[in-house]
């Protein structure tokens, strides 16, 4: 089938390649020349694992092309927007400019029975406004309404095998869902659940899913909170509640909080539209969930000027992580750059290291000093402080970096190091919701049901005979004394 991508960012660029892979014929359009130009030639815009070789794949079948020019558009039966719905810059509400501008544009090569699938996150009711826009534009014409759940780092995996597909659709019943059955033959027949609902439920599915991520995210920093002043250890808090099943261990890991181009301003957008529909009471909780997200920043900079003995002017710090997640480079709202760059402000020499998103965060904030060698980042550090938990940064060996660093002081803003490792070869560990001191192993202990019945004879016991009453008493076994970790 002849397809049409419009937009061709992160959404996007991915969705073209892997609907070539899929073997429909397929065009991604997009304003930028210098981006076109470079996936014409195989080059990804941004760092996403597989993609390179899926665009050098679908390009050599000829399945896949880019352009600038709409008028390219004309002729594909499904035309995918997928367009970026950014924050407004002086309110919390998304920014539809892109989403408007690309279906009024595409408008002009529509013919009737095309269909126009929207993909970008919108406030719910945009959908229903776009549809009569088509329908006056181009009678004949529809939209379905087909948010996508990509994970930065898995939207290769995540497009090619997604793990349920939602329409929303004007009317059932005039062939649009056969038509995007069609376009998802390959998922449908791996039998993912396919959803089928109005325009509004198929729009909340994303902004709604987006919600409960970030509030689970926070929920758990919000207890590291209150670990950190009671002397409790989060992760082990984490893993307890986690087995409930009810709950889940996933998205409970503490840290640094959330980012990138979706999260925040996602749950912003959401709390303004909901705000224009007069159900703003309803998501109230989601301030909260932001500020919790926010001050984790902050708390991360403390820690690290606590490490540094209570200032950071002219403290070397060495920051390992700057995309807001690993396997990016995005670095889009990431709680690791604004780290990074608050204790720049405040006073620190900070040398950055990434594997991937050095030249996206010079461009964001070309003060720092940056590199993609580790070795080169610690060297003669005060602290070194995790804020992106690549692969190889958790691995890191600690009696290796110790030889390299003036001071042997690690702040694991994403708890994914082990701590009694790293206190084991001499360093200052502290993470966001940890205690100070190494924490008590949890080895569990077998303890008999029943107390055991010491008999009546007084018990010899070495040094110090202790004489136990005539009657039998139930003295509990001692437990044994629990290694410190």
């Amino acid at each position: 089938m002849r397809l049409s991508v419009i937009g061709c960012g992160y959404l996007g660029a991915v969705h073209a390649a892997c609907m070539a892979k899929l073997g429909h014929d397929v065009v991604g359009i997009d304003v930028d020349p210098a981006k076109i130009a470079g996936l014409n030639e195989g080059q990804a815009p941004f760092f996403e694992p597989g993609l390179p070789e899926l665009l050098a794949d679908s390009l050599g079948t000829g399945r896949l092309r880019f352009s600038t020019d709409m008028a390219d558009a004309a002729g594909s039966a499904v035309h995918f927007v997928a367009v970026g719905t950014p924050q407004k810059r002086t309110e919390n509400g998304a920014d539809l400019t892109h989403v408007y501008a690309a279906v009024d544009a595409l408008l002009l090569h529509l013919r009737p029975g095309d269909i126009v699938v929207g993909k970008s996150t919108v406030p719910v009711g945009t959908a229903r406004d776009l549809s009569l826009r088509i329908a006056d534009g181009c009678p004949g014409a529809s939209l379905v309404w087909n948010p996508e759940f990509l994970r930065e780092g898995f939207a290769v995996q995540d497009t090619l095998e997604p793990d349920r597909l939602v329409y929303g659709l004007a009317d059932p019943a005039n062939g649009a869902q056969l038509i995007l059955d069609e376009v998802y033959a390959q998922a449908l027949a791996d039998v993912r659940p396919r959803l089928v609902m109005d325009y509004e439920t198929a729009e909340l599915v994303k902004v709604s899913a987006n919600a409960f991520l970030a509030t689970k995210i926070s929920f758990i920093n919000a207890m590291a909170e209150v670990c950190e002043a009671s002397g409790a250890d989060v992760s082990l808090l984490a893993d307890a509640i986690g087995h409930d099943v009810r709950i889940g261990r996933k998205f409970l890991n503490a840290g640094l909080g959330f980012g990138g181009g979706c999260l925040p301003k996602d749950i912003r957008a959401f709390m303004a539209r909901a705000g224009e529909l007069g159900a703003d009471q309803a998501l109230t909780f989601l301030r909260e969930v932001d500020s919790i997200n926010m001050r984790r920043r902050s708390r991360m900079v403390d820690l690290t000027r606590e490490v540094c003995g209570g200032s950071l002017l002219g403290q070397r710090i060495a920051v390992l992580g700057l995309a807001f997640k690993p396997n990016s480079d995005d670095v889009r709202d990431s709680p690791a750059l604004s780290v990074a760059a608050q204790l720049q402000l405040q006073g620190a020499a900070v040398t950055a290291c990434d594997p991937e998103a050095v030249p996206n965060a010079a461009r964001r904030f070309p003060e720092l000093a940056y590199t993609t060698s580790v070795e080169e980042a610690v060297q003669n550090a005060d602290a070194v402080v995790v804020l992106t938990e690549w692969e190889q940064y958790r691995t890191l060996d600690p009696a290796a970096l110790g030889r390299l660093v003036a001071r042997p002081a690690i702040v694991d803003g994403r708890n994914c190091l082990e701590p009694s490792v790293w206190r084991d070869a001499g360093w200052t560990y502290r993470a966001l919701g940890r205690p100070k001191a190494a924490a008590v192993a949890a080895a569990p202990v077998a303890v008999p049901a029943t107390p055991v019945a010491v008999p009546a004879a007084p018990a010899a016991v070495p040094a110090t005979p202790v004489v136990v009453p005539a009657a039998p008493v139930a003295v509990p076994v001692p437990l044994p004394a629990s290694p410190l970790a």
